[in-house]
């Protein structure tokens, strides 16, 4: 059966979104990135299948071993997505502090 994954639902894990911070910084094995968890293998295995059929991460077969990489595409599309949310916030925020500097209490 193949399901298709969310990419916000892959985002959503803490766990997974670690892996993410992790192989940003460097491509890794699955064994080296499992050594940064207190958790079984194969569950970090799991969280690295979904971040894959998410395309978050691409996998690159280096001889017997396979390095897990960051796909930059994809964060980049993520983020696209999220900016004019970002900036909606800022906005607002910005707006209720200058309504708040109004109502500063006068000494």
């Amino acid at each position: 059966m193949n399901l298709r994954r969310d990419v916000f639902q892959a985002l959503a894990d803490p766990t997974r979104r670690a892996i993410l911070l992790l192989v940003a910084a460097q491509s890794m094995t699955a064994g080296a990135i499992a050594a940064n968890f207190d958790t079984a293998r194969p569950t970090v295995s799991k969280h690295l299948q979904i971040l894959t059929e998410c395309e978050l991460l691409k996998q690159v077969q280096a001889g017997r071993e396979i390095h897990y990489h960051i796909n930059a595409n994809k964060m980049k599309e993520v983020a696209d997505f999220i900016e004019p949310f970002r900036q909606m916030w800022d906005d607002r925020f910005n707006k209720l502090e200058d309504i708040m500097l109004q109502y500063k209490p006068k000494k």
